[in-house]
């Protein structure tokens, strides 16, 4: 008997142990797959789309657009009918009233109530339609807000692009100053060669390795920057899958010099023009100060008694209307509306300002994109022209034609073109973009 109750528990033992790594071997797979970070494969188009539908602050800007027709709705709602239900529930106690010879019992009573009631004013009419303005306008900083995510996004990719191109760049010449300085130093222990040139070049194999450290630094801040614009996991990997030449198309940006300036086509000037008709709205506001007021009401009462029938003196149904005419304010009107009157001219005056700075500013855009695309034009040949000045003094110096002094100040260069050349093509991608929000093509 003792041996069957071991063995029966030997038995559950490894039923459990065996439904055990049954369970471990499906949650294994379940927390590689957790721990494993996602990989966002991307092209620009992608990623501005990507931006737009997860960025918190696009969400924030949606959402924006959502509280304003709902206050809409409510400065509408304001004129609209207003129902009230009630029932009202008494009861005295016992109590009797005494009249002299006789007495009335006061007994318990209910009375059921229904109102409705308008009132409609100037104020109210106007601001329904500051509420129509305002949602226009939070409708255009919508649209504003998406514009600068889809810049944002793409000025930050192309960044990245650049930056990887530039630490393949620089790799490929840290190989060869690496092969070049161990040479170096081969032929000094051979007695071939002084000790300080084999001492610069390993100098300046080290500031190269700094150099690609620092970019590849950057690189990886840039790629944060990118997850965080994106609304992604910040520990997402990305891959991007636009060349930077398909997006620095040099032939499309000198294209955008080009174009006409339409200025109803900038949000911004779209945002001036609702604020005029805002300012307006707010005079027209003032003068209704002195419009009258109209409301009228229905009231529905039934009133039961719970005993004996008492003296009901409630009318089961009434109607109302009413008329308030506003006479005298000791002035105070006439100055509401002759402050909102120079408040509007002053929006004016704004506006105009504003006008003669966007067309300034597209004139000064036009210059800033033409001198980059040139500067981008010069910098690009620079950066071939020192790579091919750099392998060719490597050559040199194999069979000393060339002196390490020489070698070293093309490595130099490199790293100098190397910067040059990100600055130029951020220069570029900079003014075509804000060119592009001013001039904004999508919304023509």
């Amino acid at each position: 008997m003792k041996i069957s109750i071991s063995h029966k528990h030997k038995a559950n033992a490894l039923q459990r142990l065996r439904f055990a790594a049954a369970v471990a071997a499906l949650c294994i797979p379940i927390a590689l797959r957790a721990q494993t970070p996602q990989t966002l494969r991307l092209s620009l188009a992608e990623a501005q789309q990507y931006a737009i539908e997860h960025n918190y602050t696009m969400q924030n800007a949606s959402l924006d657009s959502i509280t304003a027709d709902l206050n809409r709705w409510k400065a509408w709602a304001s004129m609209l009918p207003q129902v009230r239900f009630g029932f009202d529930y008494q009861n005295m106690c016992g109590y009797t009233m005494n009249m002299g010879g006789f007495s009335i019992p006061m007994d318990p009573n209910g009375t059921l109530s229904v109102n409705a009631s308008v009132a409609v004013t100037g104020a109210q009419i106007v601001n329904v339609m500051m509420q129509n303005i305002a949602t226009q306008m939070t409708d255009i900083t919508r649209h504003q807000t998406e514009q600068s995510t889809r810049a944002n996004v793409k000025n930050i990719y192309v960044s990245i692009l650049v930056m990887e191109q530039t630490v393949g760049l620089l790799d490929s010449s840290l190989a060869n100053l690496e092969r070049l300085s161990a040479t170096s130093q081969a032929s000094v222990n051979v007695g071939a060669a002084e000790q300080v040139d084999a001492d610069k070049l390993r100098v300046q194999v080290a500031t190269m390795r700094n150099s690609i450290a620092s970019t590849r630094r950057s690189l990886q801040m840039l790629r944060n920057s990118m997850l965080l614009q994106l609304g992604a996991d910040v520990n997402a990997q990305l891959e991007l899958t636009t060349p930077v030449d398909d997006i620095l198309n040099v032939q499309e940006a000198a294209k955008l010099v080009l174009q006409p300036f339409n200025i109803e086509q900038n949000y911004n000037y779209q945002l001036l023009e609702q604020n005029e008709k805002l300012s307006e709205k707010q005079v027209l506001m003032a003068w209704m100060e002195y419009m009258p007021t109209l409301s009228a009401y229905y009231q529905y009462s039934e009133k039961k008694y719970f005993g004996d029938e008492g003296m009901n003196m409630t009318p089961p149904n009434m109607v109302g209307a009413s008329i308030s005419i506003p006479l005298f304010q000791s002035g105070s009107r006439i100055a509401s509306v002759r402050s909102a009157k120079i408040a509007h001219q002053e929006t004016l005056n704004n506006k105009r300002q504003a006008e003669d700075g966007l067309r300034v500013q597209f004139n000064q855009l036009c210059y800033d994109l033409t001198t980059a695309l040139e500067s981008y034009q010069i910098q690009r040949e620079n950066i071939d022209v020192t790579k091919r000045v750099f392998d060719n003094l490597t050559e040199k110096y194999k069979f000393g034609r060339a002196s390490s002094l020489e070698v070293t100040n093309a490595s130099t260069d490199i790293i100098s073109a190397q910067s040059n050349y990100i600055q130029a093509v951020m220069s570029v991608i900079a003014a075509q973009i804000e060119l592009e929000k001013l001039l904004n093509n999508d919304n023509q």
